[in-house]
């Protein structure tokens, strides 16, 4: 339930369309629900803005279609993340207007149409081209929460004259994600370049640095 959702419904209750004990069984039945195999927080959105996110990495295929169903039927927005190809034809079965991202491995579906109004934009920065699966993930994510998003990849250290070149793209960031892999001094490097937050995602790619 949105917050756009629960004043209409106390509009369609001042307005006398429903009644008392409708109204109280609504938003009971809305709070959460049990699938046995998972609780559903259908009340998660209200509190923080965005329904709960399905991480599918453990889940079983059909575990996820029921879930991803259930959170689809009361039109909210559907994000699930480490998703594999089974997992996605599966809820694509329950759900006709869901997306596959490969290179994210997310599922998708009631996408917002645009930017919230008075975002920032989030800039994504990898450091390598193999980093970018995971950025992807954390582009689809800031997408889905409403955020202006823009992608910068493949801007190491190895090549710096690459990062530099960017520097109108880093300035006009509110905040920056930084994908970098096991030598992760890309983090730090753009850090002294901006004023804004920069968040560093630091994943198991490369080789790593050995100090003698």
């Amino acid at each position: 339930m949105t917050k756009e959702e629960l004043k209409q419904l106390l509009q369609q209750y001042r307005q006398g369309k429903i009644g008392e004990q409708q109204i109280i069984e609504k938003i009971a039945s809305l709070r959460f629900e049990s699938l046995g195999f998972a609780t559903i927080d259908h009340h998660r959105q209200l509190r923080q803005g965005f329904p709960e996110v399905i991480l599918c990495q453990g889940k079983t295929p059909d575990q996820v279609a029921e879930i991803a169903s259930r959170i689809h039927k009361r039109s909210q927005p559907l994000l699930a993340t480490r998703a594999t190809l089974e997992h996605f034809k599966a809820v694509k079965k329950e759900i006709r207007q869901s997306h596959y991202h490969e290179f994210a491995r997310t599922i998708t579906a009631n996408e917002p149409k645009k930017p919230l109004s008075n975002r920032g934009t989030i800039l994504v920065i990898t450091a390598g081209t193999s980093d970018i699966p995971v950025a992807e993930e954390a582009f689809i994510t800031c997408q889905m929460l409403g955020n202006p998003v823009e992608r910068l990849y493949d801007v190491g250290v190895a090549g710096i004259h690459r990062l530099l070149s960017q520097n109108i793209k880093l300035q006009k960031a509110n905040v920056i994600i930084v994908v970098a892999g096991m030598e992760g001094a890309l983090p730090s490097v753009v850090g002294g370049l901006v004023d804004v937050p920069v968040i560093a995602v630091p994943t198991s790619i490369g080789y790593g640095a050995r100090m003698r």
